[in-house]
């Protein structure tokens, strides 16, 4: 039997620039509704760590509302 190769996890079909503009909890509640598994809001300007994370989308908020979004 040969050995199984693990599948790498698969991300939403979801656009970041869709988020911009929306208030932070309703783009929060939204990309969990599309299947990102973890979401982040971060304050502008905030120190993060660069790694890469597949299923992770992440929000810059400003004011409540959302300025910046990316994959990650």
């Amino acid at each position: 039997m040969s050995p199984t190769i693990p599948t790498p996890p698969q991300e939403p079909q979801d656009s970041p620039d869709g988020y911009v503009g929306l208030p932070a909890g309703r783009a929060e509640q939204r990309a969990r509704e599309r299947g990102w598994t973890t979401v982040r809001s971060l304050p502008p300007g905030a120190i993060i760590t660069m790694e890469y994370r597949v299923g992770r989308l992440n929000f810059e908020v400003r004011d409540g509302r959302v300025t910046r979004a990316w994959k990650g």
